[in-house]
């Protein structure tokens, strides 16, 4: 049996570093892992803030192997493994296994509809076939359909199957699924929709997947620990001040406009330089130069950028 609290805390769903000529960003990878590592926050790599439909084979071997690397064994990595194909998920996943992954992430496949028979028969087989352990990654905003909490419930009851990432904006979902996995001694609740990691924390979940965690690791996890604690005050604190910072790369720009928005807002820090993989495309020049020189502003006022 898995042990529970392995899995919590900040899970933050990283960003994959280009280069110019779109490989893998290694130094920008390593930039990246020690400021999480410095932090006390996980990667999660391959993700939808990670670009991972829109990845190369090569390219999400390259940046498994770099991340493996700079971690190091001193964190748990999180490694996405969804696909349309199911033999192509269960091979990568024995792969990033075997270059030290330690975790597995699948959402459902994006293509056709699925009833909950076919949910569940398809995490099932997923998880009979991978040697990690395997968390239900719930994303509608690309998959397009919601996978019901009762077969999330079924479903964990497989011994390979140790969490749930949620990133549904539903407040009762929220709600019945903490409920459903805070008393569990073997699955967990990871919440991805960020605007509520205070709420969730303060009431049981195991853990919050911030994609502006990826530029203020140390916020979230100033308020994971003050949420458990019991410190209300500072947690809602820390979720206003981190939710004005989201707002500075997702307001008003749909998610193939955001995830590049947030890889200018690093390369302004210095950590990885701002390119994306079709279909997303960075700004154009001048709405960039724009960009940069009232988020340099920003971020030096929030005392973010040094």
């Amino acid at each position: 049996m898995e042990v529970k609290n392995k899995y919590k805390g900040v899970v933050v769903p990283m960003i994959t570093p280009l280069e110019d000529d779109l490989s893998i960003d290694i130094n920008g990878v390593n930039n990246i892992i020690d400021l999480f590592l410095t932090n006390g926050v996980s990667p999660f790599i391959l993700g939808t803030t990670g670009e991972a439909p829109s990845l190369s084979s090569k390219q999400k071997e390259d940046l498994v192997k770099a991340v493996v690397n700079r971690v190091g064994g001193k964190d748990i990595v999180y490694v996405g493994i969804s696909s349309n194909c199911i033999s192509e998920s269960i091979e990568d996943a024995k792969k990033y296994a075997e270059l030290g992954a330690d975790v597995m992430v699948a959402t459902l496949p994006a293509y056709y509809p699925m009833n909950e028979e076919q949910m569940f028969k398809y995490f099932t087989q997923l998880a009979d076939e991978i040697n990690r352990p395997l968390i239900i990654y719930n994303m509608p905003a690309t998959v397009k359909y919601s996978i019901p909490l009762s077969v999330i419930d079924s479903l964990s009851e497989h011994e390979n199957i140790v969490g749930l990432k949620d990133s549904e904006r539903d407040e009762d979902r929220l709600i019945k699924a903490i409920e459903l996995a805070k008393d569990r001694d073997d699955f967990n609740y990871l919440l991805g929709w960020a605007a509520q990691s205070s709420y969730a924390m303060l009431n049981g979940a195991d853990g919050i997947v911030p994609s502006t965690g990826n530029f203020t690791p140390e916020l979230y996890k100033d308020l994971v620990d003050a949420a458990l604690r019991g410190d209300k005050v500072v947690a809602d604190e820390l979720q206003q001040k981190t939710n004005y910072l989201g707002a500075l790369y997702q307001k008003d720009r749909i998610l193939s406009e955001s995830i590049p928005a947030l890889k200018m807002l690093m390369s302004i820090q210095g950590l990885c330089k701002g390119n994306v993989m079709p279909p997303m495309y960075k700004m154009d020049q001048a709405e960039e130069v724009a960009y940069i020189e009232s988020m340099k502003e920003e971020l030096s006022n929030l005392k973010i950028l040094k």
